[in-house]
């Protein structure tokens, strides 16, 4: 069970706050709004009105007692970016924060965050990446340029064994699932693809793009 701190209780402190709470973690949060406080402390652990950038109120916290700590004031950037600075300065285990542009993402790395999230630009590239084709059903970024790819197979797949296809070999791809209906497939080389087949595959957006012609 993971102890996480939450620091800002708006929509996207709540809904992080609420998940975390439902798979077991004990979950602290503070906002400096008491009726933000009133409206969360029912669905956590606990809940605290303080102030982030009060160094001694987050002293009183026992800071290094949590696993992780979310600082997710996207929207008072200089709030955001004294809390972050203030966590690591007390011995954070892990801080991430949440920025709003490209900018406050650099600031918050080199103060203090060791990740940072950028909710709306990552929501708007799956939103347009999935949109881009009626061949993408969903998509997951790992790191670098990986991806794992919720795609329809292309029509010229379908009655070929997937060793046939051999797109491991030809594109560096690995076919990791198939979903068919409500059937979910590991599949090995062996595998007849059927018409209306879905595919989850792992390797770089290049070289997917390629295999099924995005």
């Amino acid at each position: 069970m993971k102890s996480v701190l939450i620091i800002g209780a708006g929509q996207f402190g709540t809904h992080i706050a609420k998940r975390m709470e439902e798979l077991r973690c004990e979950v602290m949060v503070v906002d400096i709004n008491e009726e933000c406080i009133n409206d969360i402390m029912s669905y956590v652990t606990n809940a605290k009105i303080g102030d982030g950038t009060n160094e001694e109120f987050l002293r009183t916290l026992g800071i290094d007692n949590f696993d992780v700590c979310f600082v997710t004031l996207g929207r008072h950037f200089q709030t955001s970016l004294e809390t972050t600075s203030l966590l690591s300065e007390l011995g954070a285990k892990k801080v991430i924060s949440r920025a709003t542009n490209d900018v406050q993402m650099k600031f918050l790395l080199r103060n203090g965050a060791d990740e940072v999230v950028y909710p709306e630009k990552q929501t708007a590239l799956r939103i347009a990446t999935k949109y881009a084709s009626d061949t993408i059903l969903d998509y997951f970024h790992l790191e670098n340029d990986i991806y794992i790819y919720e795609l329809k197979v292309p029509k010229e797949w379908c009655g070929k064994k997937l060793g046939q296809i051999d797109i491991r070999k030809k594109y560096n791809i690995n076919v990791l699932t198939i979903k068919r209906n409500t059937e979910v497939l590991i599949p090995s080389g062996d595998t007849v693809i059927q018409l209306g087949d879905v595919a989850f595959v792992l390797g770089e957006s290049r070289n997917i793009q390629k295999s099924f012609k995005l």
